[in-house]
């Protein structure tokens, strides 16, 4: 199911944006949850609870632009898409800082919003496959299988150490680690080497029969019932890319 947040001060505008885009996921039979807001604080409080895969912003708006609110979405989902919808043509240039999929002016044109959001549905079908969400103690978060290092769970919480070095830890996760990181599994990068641990095989740098050293100098154990299905899991693993 995905959530859309649609957020502009003008009651109109916020109304006939809702309505246009109801239209179109229904249309289109795509599954997915309006979110109203009329101001950008509301928005962004709304964050720290909700992931929003679709944002449609207004651009002029009381105490912080919209400009602003796209820079703090970017911050903390790189895969969010972000549609502005403004009467102003001068913020275009701008807006390109937090990588929006459109700027539509306003009266929006309703098939052009539709066409925006089906490219946006398309879009976060393929990125789906290529990320997680998680729910930390600052807020939700999104984070690209390609930026993750290790998982490892202790204590009903999973931390990820991540390739610039940053750690984000889960709050209390419901059900088990492997339910957990089913979704990583799924990615032919990941590996699980141990009862509390996962890692991305794009960053091996040498293993033994007891651990795997990762870039950084991280090393994550190999449990010993595990270490002949996991070595030649990562052989295999390193003969694939080789020959794509």
């Amino acid at each position: 199911m995905l959530n859309i947040a649609i957020c502009d001060d003008d009651s109109t505008q916020l109304g006939l944006l809702a309505s246009y885009t109801t239209e179109c996921i229904q249309s289109h039979a795509i599954r997915a949850v309006i979110h109203q807001f009329d101001h950008p604080d509301k928005l962004l409080s709304s964050c720290e609870r909700q992931r929003y895969h679709i944002y449609i912003l207004d651009i002029v708006m009381p105490m912080i632009n919209g400009l602003e609110v796209g820079k703090a979405i970017r911050e903390r989902d790189q895969e969010a898409i972000i549609l502005y919808a403004t009467y102003e043509p001068g913020y275009a240039l701008q807006s390109f800082e937090s990588s929006p999929i459109n700027y539509l002016l306003k009266p929006i044109d309703k098939g052009q919003l539709c066409r925006t959001l089906l490219q946006a549905f398309s879009r976060l079908d393929k990125a789906s496959d290529t990320s997680c969400t998680v729910k930390t103690a600052e807020g939700v978060r999104v984070l690209r299988f390609a930026e993750i290092l290790i998982a490892e769970y202790s204590n009903h919480t999973v931390r990820y150490t991540l390739t610039d070095a940053r750690v984000m830890v889960t709050s209390i996760i419901k059900g088990s680690f492997t339910a957990h990181i089913q979704g990583m599994l799924r990615d032919e990068r990941f590996i699980r080497t141990h009862i509390s641990y996962v890692l991305n095989m794009d960053y091996i740098e040498g293993f033994t029969k007891t651990r795997f050293t990762l870039h950084g100098g991280y090393e994550v154990p190999i449990v010993a019932k595990l270490y002949r299905t996991v070595r030649e899991r990562y052989l295999e693993y390193l003969l694939t890319k080789e020959g794509s």
